[in-house]
């Protein structure tokens, strides 16, 4: 008998063994997966729901909650030592400038990796385009809330960098004319002469006459016009058309971009007090009504092209 009960025991050893190698070469060896795995740890996950082996090191007690991107030939110990690192996936919002308010809280709004009512307040320009980085679960007022900060801190800072002699009295003027610059032209290179043309116009009292005005008019940023504008809609009351009333108009129009920003903070020096497209996707600038209105045929002519 004592020798079987050896024998028992000696298998019973050799067995263990064996798992032992087993199980810890199966736990540092790669996982065979041929591509990258998203996988989503949600909040309250315990580590008998994920796996038993989490409690070989501890680690049913350091799981953090979040998604995380499992690469390619990560062994199981390589996974969890990912699953209580914290270092989840981060996600990108890209809000496009020259966007109302109301264009702006729809792209939060639909994000899907965002979460949570939109309960957050938002004036028109208050929201800085941007393209925004968040972990999967965020709430979408903490977005809306950062673009609002970005915002503020960059109109502080290109205020406190403008040109002097600008006929602005805050900052809330400038952002208003950054809107109208973005909603003119897209172009880096003639930011600065737009910015230009309306400083201009600012200074000897004249309208200023941009079309986006009229637009906003019309719909108040609450809905798309869908269509061009029509000379009787230059005549339309409201303190938004600067066909019809001088000087800015109340609010921005839209939320101007970084390089809208600075153009009406730091306008070029030009003599220019008119522009128009040249059909290519720019501009023709003049000095005179005589020179405008000839950029008026050559954009004509091109049109009928």
């Amino acid at each position: 008998m004592k020798k079987i009960g050896c024998l028992v025991f000696f298998v019973f050893v050799c067995i263990s063994v064996l798992c032992y190698r087993y199980f810890r070469s199966a736990f540092f060896e790669p996982l065979t997966y041929e591509a990258p795995v998203v996988f989503d740890l949600k909040k309250g996950s315990s580590a008998q729901s994920v796996s038993a082996q989490l409690r070989l090191k501890g680690y049913d007690k350091k799981l953090k909650a979040g998604e995380y991107l499992l690469e390619e030939k990560m062994s199981l110990d390589d996974i969890l030592q990912k699953l209580t690192s914290g270092k989840v996936m981060m996600h990108q919002l890209t809000i496009p400038e020259g966007l109302t308010a109301r264009q702006m809280l729809e792209i939060v709004s639909k994000n899907e990796f965002l979460s949570g009512n939109v309960t957050e307040s938002v004036r028109e320009g208050e929201m800085l385009p941007e393209t925004y980085t968040f972990a999967k679960g965020e709430l979408r007022d903490n977005m809306i809330k950062k673009a609002k900060a970005d915002m503020q801190e960059f109109l502080n800072k290109v205020w406190q960098s403008r040109a002097q002699n600008l006929p602005l009295k805050n900052e809330n003027e400038l952002l208003i004319l950054a809107s109208l610059i973005e909603k003119e032209t897209g172009i880096n290179a003639e930011r600065g002469k737009v910015a230009s043309v309306f400083i201009n116009r600012l200074n000897v009292n004249m309208p200023l006459q941009t079309d986006p005005t009229v637009i906003y008019a019309i719909t108040n940023g609450a809905f798309d016009l869908n269509r061009s504008l029509k000379r009787k809609d230059l005549e339309v009351d409201s303190p938004y058309n600067t066909y019809r009333y001088k000087g800015l108009p109340p609010t921005p129009i839209c939320s101007p971009g970084k390089a809208a920003l600075r153009a009406a903070a730091q306008p070029e020096n030009t003599p220019y007090f008119y522009f128009v497209a040249d059909g290519k996707g720019g501009h023709r600038f003049g000095k005179t009504l005589s020179e405008h209105n000839a950029n008026i045929k050559l954009w004509l002519k091109r049109k009928d092209l």
